[in-house]
């Protein structure tokens, strides 16, 4: 089809092709521009959590699995998602085909779930660390985190094949013409959805850190008492490490609800939720930043990520035994 003088097609040899709009070549290589650094941005800082965490031996504890976790969501958000909806977006147009279109979403719903899942677990690790420490030890090992993640990761690809399984089978059901990839979730599955992958995780996160912020309160007077008492200060030091890597991780999950709690707009409103609706890509960029924001939150507030990130430039993990630097 030759569409000289006709609006400009997302694809010109078919006869329904949708429409492209086109932008000035200054705005799409700013969008561009814009696009290449935030998700390089985020798979770099997540790539040196991930590092970080896996290198240096002292790092090898129960909490900071969990960081490892989350940090490789975000960074598979980064590589993956980042780019491909910048390109729907900036493109107007949906280029990669049938089988892209069917299993984009569901990988970005399950890093979606993966995440909240992560957060769960990382709220209930502070919970017993403050909470209970004299047994955290014994209940929270290595090998049981290991085994919480994997079962957190298979719930999340297995719920997500049931919420999808209709756009996995059929891509292109709810498309108008060629060049579309619409992914529609009703209005009966978006509250479900709402209510298992986000209210009821959410309510979990807030009433255990409700609860670890009370606990921290007390101890925190009843270390002034002892401090008032005595001059021996090593026993406490301990629970005031826990409470301040409880006070980041809080901080951390407080920024995931700000930036997720505006994905579930449509669901909240009781609408079906769609990526065709008008405002649909400013909730989902808001909700992806969330990915670069955790590594950055890590950089301000961890001081061994720092000395990390540090080793890691100056490439001294390269020398032998760097792996049991003290980091802490």
């Amino acid at each position: 089809m030759d569409n000289t003088g006709g609006p400009p097609l997302c694809f010109p040899d078919l006869n329904s092709s949708c429409r492209r709009l086109l932008r000035p070549c200054s705005e799409s290589a700013l969008l561009y521009t814009l696009l290449t650094f935030v998700s390089l941005l985020t798979v770099t800082l997540n790539l040196l959590v991930i590092i970080s965490i896996s290198h240096f031996r002292q790092l090898h504890t129960p909490t900071n699995t969990l960081l490892l976790s989350l940090a490789v969501s975000d960074l598979l958000v980064g590589l993956l998602v980042m780019p491909i909806e910048g390109l729907r977006y900036m493109e107007t147009c949906w280029l990669l085909g049938r089988l892209m279109c069917a299993l984009t979403p569901y990988v970005s719903y399950c890093l979606l779930s993966g995440s909240l899942g992560n957060m769960v677990l990382i709220s209930i690790d502070r919970y017993l660390a403050i909470c209970d420490p004299l047994l955290y030890s014994s209940k929270v090992t290595l090998n049981r985190v290991k085994c919480l993640i994997c079962l957190c990761w298979a719930c999340s690809l297995l719920y997500n094949g049931c919420i999808l399984m209709g756009h996995l089978m059929w891509p292109d059901r709810f498309s108008s013409c060629h060049g579309e990839c619409v992914v529609v979730i009703s209005r009966i599955l978006g509250t479900v959805d709402l209510f298992i992958t986000f209210v009821g995780p959410c309510t979990v996160m807030v009433v255990l850190y409700m609860r670890v912020f009370v606990v921290a309160v007390s101890q925190v007077r009843v270390i002034r008492l002892q401090t008032a008492a005595t001059t021996v200060t090593v026993a406490p030091t301990a629970k005031i490490s826990e409470r301040k890597a409880a006070r980041t991780l809080g901080f951390v999950i407080a920024v995931f609800l700000m930036c997720f709690c505006p994905y579930y707009y449509p669901a909240f409103t009781g609408e079906d939720t769609s990526n065709n609706l008008s405002y649909f890509a400013v909730l989902s960029w808001i909700m992806m930043m969330n990915s670069c924001a955790n590594p950055l939150i890590y950089a301000l507030f961890y001081p061994w990520f720092r000395k990390a990130i540090k080793l890691i430039f100056t490439l001294r993990i390269l020398q032998p035994h760097s792996r049991e630097v003290k980091i802490l």
